[in-house]
């Protein structure tokens, strides 16, 4: 496996300040918010200084029972050759559920959610991890994901899980230490034993990220400093092997570009620590290798069946205030499901940011109300054009004003070309035209 270094993860917010970070050695961009055609000018400078990019896949939802869809997969590998990676990363998560496969409607979770760790998801997981391996054009890695829930009757724990993955696919691993100690707090699972069933050997990478503890639940935000708790999960990690790569990952409420450095430096001391702590132990580093699979059968339909039927129950409790499913923990469940309406007000903010501008105060709690009832089905922006024409119907918005902003911003975006077709320009003229009307 290719030595990748110390690396970071690059968002457009961040873009400038990671161009001159000292010691970046590699970063990782999120694949479906990258365009082949049109590359960030900031990517196109670090790959010619020598920086290798690795995109991070999110959508294709590698552990829900249909097969991956070969749009998506078509999609990742431009992206891939686009970037001129030599490796491309994905979840092992579901993060939709229904259609066909159980005849019922297809849901969204817009967040990646755990497979049940038994026998029916792992052969569903390695066949569409090989599918997807025969689609792309570099190696393909998957993260170990964080979990606020837990399946009730699983078969194996993590670490017996990605083992039994890594052995009968030769995927390589993207291990997540911030997703561990996340899982420990909330699913009392071991982070050191997860370490000890792992095939070290087959560690692509690593990430380090910071979350924060409300009401004994731990929450992966992604927007908060590394904790000492997973820095001393990557000490242990590094005490075994000598992992490839190690990155910091940020997704909002970003920091001043010195307390990233000073985060980067808390990582390499405890990478240090840790391979201290193994050349102590055996004098020599060791470091990961290939691994080659077995053979991999297909998962057959009645167990995709079976498992697609699980998801979409789950999900649509989460999602469409459905029965909580046999087994679950109902008060975990309502945690999860308010996390995943919350994202959703926060990522529609983010695609569509003239919609809180015009809606003010009143934004959020409208989405949370509108979300309660309405899962999402077709990705984030129709989800706020399904918002905005919620709003706009019957007696849900009864501010003239409001309404008028809403209607025009809504004509706008659902027509099959916007009439103003610079997102800044509409952001800005619907600032100013809410403000002149306070």
């Amino acid at each position: 496996m290719e030595r990748l270094g110390t690396g970071i993860g690059w968002r457009p917010e961040i873009a400038d300040a990671v161009e001159r970070m000292p010691g970046i050695d590699w970063v990782e961009a999120v694949a479906e918010n990258v365009c082949p055609g049109h590359l960030p000018e900031s990517l196109v400078r670090l790959r010619e200084r020598g920086v290798t990019v690795i995109p991070h896949g999110v959508s294709l939802g590698l552990g829900g029972a249909e097969r991956p869809d070969a749009g998506r997969l078509a999609a990742l590998a431009e992206r891939v050759e686009a970037l001129g990676s030599p490796l491309v990363t994905e979840h092992i998560a579901f993060v939709r559920a229904g259609g066909a496969l159980t005849a019922s409607p297809l849901l969204e979770a817009g967040h990646l959610l755990p497979v049940p760790r038994n026998r029916d998801a792992l052969d569903v997981l390695c066949e569409n991890v090989r599918i997807a391996q025969d689609a792309l054009p570099v190696p393909l890695a998957v993260e170990n994901i964080a979990a606020l829930i837990s399946w009730p009757g699983e078969e194996m724990t993590e670490g017996q899980f990605l083992y039994e993955l890594a052995d009968r696919t030769g995927v390589r691993l993207l291990i997540d230490v911030a997703n561990l100690h996340t899982n420990h707090v909330n699913r009392g699972e071991d982070p050191a034993k997860a370490l000890a069933e792992l095939p070290l050997e087959a560690i692509a990478y690593v990430h380090v990220a910071g979350g924060f503890e409300r009401d004994g639940v731990w929450h992966d935000s992604h927007a908060h400093p590394v904790p000492q708790p997973v820095l001393d999960v990557l000490t242990d990690l590094a005490s075994r092997v000598s992992p490839p790569g190690v990155l910091l990952e940020r997704d909002e409420n970003f920091p001043e570009p010195a307390e990233l450095e000073r985060e980067l430096g808390a990582i390499r001391g405890a990478l240090e620590k840790g391979a201290a702590e193994r050349t102590a132990q055996s004098g020599t580093p060791a470091t990961g290798s290939s691994r080659e699979a077995a053979p991999v059968q297909e998962a057959p339909e009645p167990v995709r069946q079976r498992l697609g039927l699980a998801q979409a129950a789950l999900l649509s409790a989460l999602v469409a205030g459905t029965p909580v499913p046999e087994g679950f923990d109902r008060v975990r469940l309502g945690v999860q499901a308010r996390a995943l309406a919350g994202k959703r007000a926060d990522v529609v903010a983010k695609v569509a940011p003239e919609l809180p501008v015009i809606l003010g105060d009143g934004y959020r709690p409208a989405f949370l109300g509108y979300a309660h009832g309405h899962p999402m089905t077709g990705g984030y922006r129709r989800d706020a054009l399904d918002f905005a024409g919620y709003l706009l119907t019957g007696d849900r918005c009864e501010d003239a004003g409001v309404r008028a902003e809403l209607r025009e911003w809504w004509l706008e975006r659902s027509g099959p070309a916007p009439r103003s077709r610079r997102p800044a320009v509409r952001l800005a003229r619907a600032t100013r035209r809410v403000l002149l009307r306070r």
